[in-house]
Parts: structure tokens; C-alpha cells; sequence
């Protein structure tokens, strides 16, 4: 269901530029780093946001509550030593990222908070918002459909006689995906892990403070 509450759409957008843009780039960065420079050459090894927007995938985030990227350009075949290492570092290269965001913006507010004593609700409210869409990026990501990165992630894993096929279904998949989105079917996983994240990253929070 579209959702156009202004001070809601307000609340989340610098949250997710932010996290959209380490995701895709740090997936461009872990590429270039092994070998692959096809992210540099198509302008994506950047953290300008716009550089990594879809229209209509943010626009379906903002309003919609899910959406996507334009996917990093990848490939696997420059990648110096094992390929489907490569791979396997690319794929977490974002979720990882993501968390890892989440943790240092839970370290700067409790920081934040410890020397000035507390900054204003406004603020507090944008970080506790980038935090857990930075949560909910990484677990979203995590899952094992394709195209997301978990799908990349455990084809890296299986035997390589199943990459074919792997690929092949791929194709087929994106149609599955929709479906759980809109069944709430993702949504019933994918909260309960975020808010053991968040849950988690709230007791940093109070040892800082």
C-alpha cells in the first residue's frame, strides 16, 4: 500500500541515500579491489547517491516501503584468484556494509549524547531511522531469492556444476519476490531479525551513554 504521509517519507529519506549508496558502493569498492574495474568505468565507484538511484525503485521505497538500486555493474571474470570467492566477498561486501553503518551512526548518537547531553528529538528520530533501515537493508539483502545478494551469496557456496541452473532459474524469480513482498511473507522474517539487530545495537547505545 502507497504511503504518502510527507513527514514519514521526511524521516526516512536520509536514511535510505545513505544506505543505499555504502550498499551499492561498497559492492563496487570489493569488486575493484579484486580486480574488477567494470563499477569505476561505469561511474559507480562513488558515494553520490544519484550516481546509484533507480527512479522508480526509490520512488516504490519511499512510498511503498520497498524498493531498490540500480544494481553494480560485476564481473566476476577479472576477479584475481578464485572467482567464486570473489563473488561470495562481493555479495557481502553490502549487507555488511549496511550493518556496519548501522553500528557507527549507533556510536556517533551515543557519543552525541554523551557530550551534549542529547541533541533534539528531530535528530535523534533521523538517527534511530537511518539506523534501522540500514538493519533492514542488510537483512532484506540477505535473503536467498534472486537477485539479492543472499542468492549470490549461496550459489558462491554450492558446487559449481549448479551455477547453470542457478542462473537460469534466476530469471524466473523476480516474479517469487514480488509475490512474498506483497503476501508479507518477507516481512514476517525479515522484522524479527531486525529488531534483534536494533534491540542489540540500543544496549551499545546505553553502555555509550
Amino acid at each position: 500500500m502507497l504511503n504518502f504521509d510527507l513527514n514519514r517519507i521526511i524521516m526516512i529519506l536520509p536514511g535510505i541515500l545513505l544506505g543505499l549508496t555504502i550498499h551499492e558502493f561498497s559492492h563496487g569498492y570489493m569488486a575493484y579491489r579484486l580486480g574488477d574495474p567494470t563499477a569505476k568505468n561505469n561511474g559507480r565507484l562513488t558515494l553520490n547517491p544519484i550516481a546509484h538511484i533507480d527512479p522508480f525503485g526509490f520512488l516504490m521505497l519511499l512510498f511503498a516501503g520497498f524498493g531498490w538500486a540500480k544494481p553494480v555493474p560485476v564481473n566476476p571474470y577479472y576477479f584475481t584468484g578464485d572467482r567464486r570467492r570473489g563473488t561470495l566477498l562481493v555479495s557481502l561486501a553490502g549487507p555488511v556494509s549496511n550493518i556496519v553503518t548501522a553500528t557507527l551512526l549507533t556510536v556517533i548518537l551515543g557519543m552525541v549524547i554523551r557530550i551534549t547531553g542529547g541533541p533534539g528529538l528531530l535528530v535523534q528520530q533521523l538517527f534511530f531511522s537511518a539506523i534501522s533501515i540500514n538493519l533492514v537493508l542488510a537483512v532484506f539483502n540477505l535473503f536467498p531469492i534472486p537477485p539479492l545478494d543472499g542468492s549470490k551469496i549461496l550459489i558462491s557456496l554450492f558446487p559449481s556444476r549448479f551455477e547453470h541452473a542457478f542462473y537460469e532459474l534466476e530469471r524466473y524469480t523476480y516474479i517469487i519476490l514480488i509475490l512474498l513482498l506483497f503476501l508479507g511473507v518477507i516481512r514476517r522474517i525479515l522484522f524479527p531479525i531486525v529488531n534483534v539487530l536494533f534491540n542489540g545495537l540500543m544496549m551499545l547505545l546505553m553502555m555509550i551513554v
